[in-house]
């Protein structure tokens, strides 16, 4: 899917979905071309109207830094990710910005809601968008307020997950793991912002960009240093509550020790003394007829009442 955003007869920016209106467009018309999961001949027509080669799936994947920010001598190609939420895990997607003239190509695979949003925004603010620079700012703008919606979601979920730990007196293995989830969550919104703050750092060495975006730009900065401090208490936050289950699990694991080695220890008398009288030699009451069992079960009662006391007295149960 390709949408082409461009200046009318009216000045006015609209757009179209039909590819082949490029042919009758000038570098001076077009604003914006949005290319959605393309196709090999919409990429093609593209490159042909601007010039210079789109870049794959696998280039916008690149880790290397020299290959998420670079310039050309007409043109800056720009990789980028962005974080799309799932009900448990997040996954990145890959998105590639070509400015070139003017001329904003963005090319990605999934719909995503930053470019909604911007290209309705386009629609309804045309003066705050004249050029392909300033409908980029937009779109990463658009980007860093999502993300930090998503953070203080984050948030919440870790006040809940905190306030079940505090009420709940269920805590196992469980819940360690939803804590490993929700660090891994953090994790990934904080590379997300790193990244736009990499690429942002990059920008304001470029001297391609009109100067009227560099306030915005200096507000994204600001913003995104905010949001990185704040990812970072939430993962030691995180942390802290890890810590608290494994405490809380250790106390469990403790407390069915200590009812064990208690039983174990209260049984010890009874034991010695029906040990004694079950030995294969003569001893004082085996003679009768049944009072040595009488006998011999009460002086197990009483070993275990005495056991009983004693570790009441000295506060060990």
């Amino acid at each position: 899917m390709i949408k082409i955003f461009y200046k009318d007869e009216a000045n006015r920016i609209t757009y179209t979905e039909e590819i082949q209106k490029l042919n009758d467009f000038g570098f001076d018309d077009v604003v914006w071309i949005d290319l959605c999961d393309p196709e090999g001949d919409e990429k093609r027509i593209v490159e042909e109207f601007l010039g210079t080669k789109l870049q794959s799936k696998a280039q916008a994947e690149e880790i290397e830094s020299s290959s998420r920010y670079s310039e050309s001598e007409t043109s800056i190609f720009i990789n980028t990710d962005f974080l799309i939420p799932g009900p448990e895990e997040y996954q990145m997607e890959s998105v590639s910005f070509i400015l070139c003239e003017g001329i904003l190509v963005s090319i990605r695979h999934l719909d995503l809601r930053s470019f909604v949003d911007i290209q309705n925004k386009i629609l309804i603010h045309q003066k705050l968008y004249p050029t392909g620079y300033h409908i980029f700012v937009g779109v990463i703008e658009n980007r860093i307020d999502l993300d930090a919606d998503m953070i203080e979601l984050m948030s919440k979920d870790i006040d809940q997950f905190s306030r079940k730990i505090s009420t709940s007196k269920d805590v196992n293995e469980d819940s360690l793991l939803d804590i490993n989830q929700l660090q891994e969550n953090t994790m990934m919104i904080r590379e997300n912002i790193v990244d736009k703050q990499r690429m942002i750092t990059a920008i304001f060495r470029s001297d391609k960009f009109p100067h009227d975006v560099y306030g915005k730009l200096n507000v994204i900065i600001k913003d995104i240093s905010s949001l990185i401090n704040h990812t970072n208490f939430s993962f030691e936050r995180l942390d802290y509550l890890q810590n608290t289950i494994l405490g809380l699990i250790n106390l469990d694991q403790n407390r069915i020790m200590k009812v064990f080695t208690f039983v174990s220890l209260l049984l010890m008398p009874p034991t010695l003394i029906a040990s004694i009288y079950g030995m294969n030699v003569k001893l004082p009451q085996v003679d009768s007829q049944y009072w040595d069992f009488i006998i011999l079960l009460s002086l197990m009662i009483v070993s275990l009442l005495i056991a009983f006391t004693i570790f009441k007295h000295k506060k060990m149960l």
